[in-house]
């Protein structure tokens, strides 16, 4: 039920309360730090709003009338309340400062948030602060999409295609998928690129649905080869990518992995990288939130500019 229009400002209240305790116009503007002219014009506005005069003035002070009284009664509970949601709320914006919950993609967890965490302590140690408390949940993007939007985490980091609907995002960083393979597979002794349609016709294995890398590989195949074009089911269907890099070591089969996650295996050539032909696996990760263009403020909007700080987002 909405309030009427006559319905007075806390503030108002506060000034016939002050008047009712000292009995007096000026005495009560000094309690608040007004005028007597401006106690006046407040009382003045607040009985034309109420609609009943509340307060009688005399040469020798002022007095509250029969409904003055009532109402007096009414705006210290009403006061009271207001003080109590006042000083929730601040501390609801100290905690926002101090704690923020996150759940973020795989990808992001494990190769970014680290170093973005490391860095934020630092920087706070340096200005002599305190960082903020961030609880990490790593898990799938479509996991982190349903946790920004049922408000179970406050900020989100994904790796899928394209801006979910009804949350806001902001580019944080640039990845490359690649497809990997073990030294002695045959893909490994390739003198000619890997085509999307045979990539689509091969068993690799991969993560579970509602992964950003599975869905960013599905969106280039069907970039390249047509939304309608078939694809080969997995050979295995893994929850991490630990699991499919470990997997892929196993022989299992060839696997489109971030870059990010198998850079030092390709590095050391425990894993190859394979040409692929007519296919750009190039993605953008994100962070997302639920509200306003705007990061919230607070925590949130504190580790977003201090991962912007770092620098532009690089390209792989």
């Amino acid at each position: 039920m909405r309030l009427s229009a006559r319905m007075p400002q806390l503030s108002a209240f506060e000034v016939l309360l002050a008047v009712a305790r000292t009995g007096s116009l000026g005495a009560a503007g000094r309690e608040l730090s007004l005028t007597q002219q401006a106690v006046s014009a407040r009382l003045t506005s607040l009985e034309s709003q109420a609609g009943v005069q509340l307060v009688v003035r005399t040469a020798r002070g002022s007095r509250l009338t029969a409904a003055g009284v009532v109402v007096a009664e009414w705006a210290d509970r009403l006061l009271d309340v207001a003080h109590h949601v006042d000083a929730g709320l601040a501390s609801l914006r100290t905690e926002s400062r101090q704690r923020v919950t996150v759940a973020a993609s795989l990808t992001v967890a494990e190769h970014l948030m680290p170093r973005w965490l490391v860095s934020l302590r630092t920087a706070a140690a340096r200005h002599g602060t305190t960082a903020p408390q961030v609880v990490l949940t790593a898990t799938n993007s479509d996991h982190v999409i349903a946790a920004v939007r049922d408000a179970t985490a406050d900020l989100g980091f994904i790796e899928s295609p394209g801006e979910p609907g009804g949350l806001r995002s902001r580019l944080v960083a640039r990845d490359e998928l690649v497809v990997v393979v073990p030294p002695d597979h045959q893909w490994a002794r390739r003198t000619t690129a890997v085509g999307a349609a045979e990539l689509a016709d091969t068993p690799l294995v991969c993560r579970e649905p509602g992964s950003g890398t599975r869905d960013s590989l599905t969106v280039a195949l069907q970039a390249a080869l047509g939304a309608t074009t078939p694809v080969a089911d997995p050979v295995l269907e893994l929850s991490s990518a630990t699991a499919v890099r470990g997997a892929v070591l196993a022989g299992a089969g060839p696997a489109v992995m971030s870059r990010l996650a198998v850079a030092e295996d390709l590095a050391v050539g425990r894993l190859r990288p394979v040409a692929v032909a007519g296919l750009d696996l190039r993605r953008e990760l994100r962070a997302i939130w639920l509200g306003g263009r705007t990061p919230p403020a607070g925590a949130v909007r504190d580790l977003l500019a201090h991962i912007a700080a770092l620098g532009p987002p690089a390209s792989p």
